[in-house]
């Protein structure tokens, strides 16, 4: 089985930091607390779910896949996106958390890819009756929670999949509302979730996971284009980590400049 590490080392010698810890925990789910101050301004503008690989991740991974391949059949969008949920799971390696994940991402798809909420409802309610059955103890873990409420705001208030018309800038307006419709529709039950168990909320968040949420999909692309290339060649690599290095310089700007926001972070501390 490859490692991770492999590929780590390669986006390691193309990108400084925090750009390279950034990228290294949206591709692989590097921890990136070693990065210091980075990390807790991640948690002030509530983006560090970026950087864990979890449900939501896979499931926004596979409905931004399902819309960039709307102009085909429905069958062909499905077993594409499908294909690359588990290039990726591969990818990364198939952990316990990560194989969970994919699972359930992949039964969302199943419901997502259906127009009619009831049925789509319907499926990811069979997905949780499967997952209790066999695996009852991943039903208490965060991973899973998060993953069924992004799934849950994507069935309920996330864009149907379908062929955008019109001119080209008309084209990707629609795309880009697309995108940004999916990332708040996910994040609507998984907010509650986050204050639940971390006790935290990010006044911010809904504004930096607006300018940054829509660039992750073109962000694994090239990071993943650059761990490979660069694998085999420095050279071939240039090319793809620059790109990145880009996106992810503007993202690190978002991220530190929103992080200084009054008011922009809360934890609760109950009195005892």
């Amino acid at each position: 089985m490859i490692s991770p590490e492999i590929f780590t080392a390669v986006i390691n010698s193309y990108l400084p930091e925090p750009q390279a810890s950034l990228l290294n925990g949206i591709l692989f789910g590097v921890d990136v607390k070693a990065s210091g101050e980075f990390y807790y301004q991640l948690k002030r503008v509530g983006l560090l779910h970026i950087v864990v690989l979890s449900g939501i991740n896979i499931t926004l991974l596979g409905v931004m896949v399902s819309h960039a391949t709307s102009k085909f059949s429905k069958k062909i969008s499905a077993c594409v996106t499908i294909i690359t949920i588990v290039l990726f799971i591969l990818f990364v390696g198939p952990d316990p958390p990560i194989v969970r994940a994919g699972i359930m991402g992949v039964l969302s798809l199943v419901a997502i890819l259906f127009e009619r909420k009831k049925f789509a409802l319907y499926s990811l309610f069979i997905s949780v009756v499967c997952i209790l059955f066999f695996k009852a103890e991943w039903l208490k873990t965060i991973s899973f929670q998060l993953s069924f409420g992004a799934t849950l705001g994507i069935i309920l208030f996330g864009p149907k999949v379908s062929i955008a018309k019109g001119t080209i800038p008309s084209r990707f307006k629609s795309e880009i509302t697309k995108d940004l419709r999916t990332t708040f529709s996910a994040q609507l039950f998984t907010v509650p979730i986050i204050f639940f168990y971390f006790k935290q909320i990010s006044t911010i968040a809904p504004l930096s996971n607006i300018l940054v949420s829509f660039f992750i999909p073109p962000l694994m692309i090239f990071g993943f284009a650059t761990a490979l290339f660069g694998k085999i060649h420095y050279i071939l690599g240039l090319l793809p980590a620059y790109i990145c290095y880009g996106i992810l310089t503007y993202m690190v700007f978002i991220i530190k400049g929103l992080s200084k926001v009054p008011y922009g972070f809360f934890v609760w501390a109950p009195q005892h």
